[in-house]
């Protein structure tokens, strides 16, 4: 337990993981300032000595996941012409499951008021699933100039479908450990080979 007056260091990610941690065991409906600090073991009031209420808190953790997210994607500009189309693709898609996680993904639906912040922060530029959208489109784009997906391959409509599929996982927690890479992977192959053959190509 911090003592009073102490300055409790990176305080917003110690309050975000220990609100994860309350999620991930007890779920959202125990998610009150009180467990947070508990978890956190920090003095009851730091919440709110840095947070308005549990509102902003529940929007600020969100969008923190969320730009996490993102930067996720963004590293798959470094991947271009590196393994194959599909190990890439598989691997960020796993990645941006494990870094947003189901239970904070789906905190805000059980918050109206955090989730008109997090929809005014969205709309005013915040990091959310259509940076990742555009970040997976870059970087196909970057593949298909290098010749490794089709010349006329639509790459906006397979980042669409990757993306809306993890968000469909992520909003619904339908996903969980023993078969997430096994359906990602399977829509991840089902892409590559529409990628590679190019919306003009049938197959036979």
């Amino acid at each position: 337990m911090s003592p009073r007056g102490v300055t409790t260091p990176d305080v917003r990610e110690r309050l975000f993981a220990a609100a994860e941690r309350v999620l991930e065991r007890e779920g959202p409906g125990a998610l009150t300032s009180r467990a947070i600090t508990g978890e956190a073991g920090c003095a009851k009031g730091l919440l709110h000595a840095h947070f308005s209420g549990l509102d902003q808190f529940v929007a600020e953790l969100v969008l923190d996941r969320f730009a996490r997210v993102a930067r996720h994607a963004e590293e798959l500009r470094e991947r271009v012409g590196r393994g194959t189309v599909a190990e890439n693709l598989l691997g960020i898609a796993l990645a941006l499951l494990a870094s947003a996680g189901p239970t904070v993904a789906g905190l805000a639906l059980t918050r109206p008021a955090a989730s008109v912040r997090i929809r005014e922060a969205l709309e005013g530029g915040a990091p959310g699933f259509d940076t990742v959208q555009d970040a997976i489109a870059d970087y196909l784009d970057a593949e298909r100039r290098g010749g490794r997906i089709a010349v006329r391959a639509d790459t906006a409509s397979a980042a669409l479908a990757l993306v809306g599929t993890l968000h469909h996982l992520l909003m619904t927690g339908g996903h969980d450990g023993r078969n997430v890479q096994e359906r990602v992977g399977r829509l991840v192959a089902l892409l590559e080979t529409t990628l590679r053959r190019g919306p003009d190509d049938v197959a036979e």
